[in-house]
């Protein structure tokens, strides 16, 4: 993912918490997976990231945000992105879970 492709979703909160390189500027994200939607499992996976200390941000693909918006979830899953840094940590974290496509 290029940086301009995220940096204007990465911001508040989040941009705040994100890890940054030595000049000041944001850590790549790594695709961790993507989750399906069902029985919150998306949701779940976040909070348990974030309540470990691992930054995440969520992204909808194809039409994804719009079905988020209209039915509250997205029909094609969510794609879960972490720090470079602790994509490896988050892996592990997530190895429990059947509901990820761990493939780039």
């Amino acid at each position: 993912m290029e940086i301009g492709d995220w940096s204007r979703v990465i911001r508040g909160e989040l941009y705040e918490r994100w890890p940054k390189d030595e000049n000041g500027q944001p850590e790549e994200p790594v695709r961790l997976g993507t989750v399906i939607n069902l029985n919150m499992v998306d949701e779940l996976t976040v909070n348990m990231l974030e309540a470990c200390g691992i930054p995440c941000l969520t992204l909808y693909p194809g039409d994804g945000s719009f079905g988020k918006l209209i039915l509250g979830m997205s029909g094609q899953g969510t794609d879960i992105y972490v720090p470079k840094s602790m994509a490896e940590d988050a892996a592990a974290l997530c190895t429990y879970q059947g509901d990820y496509d761990m493939e780039s």
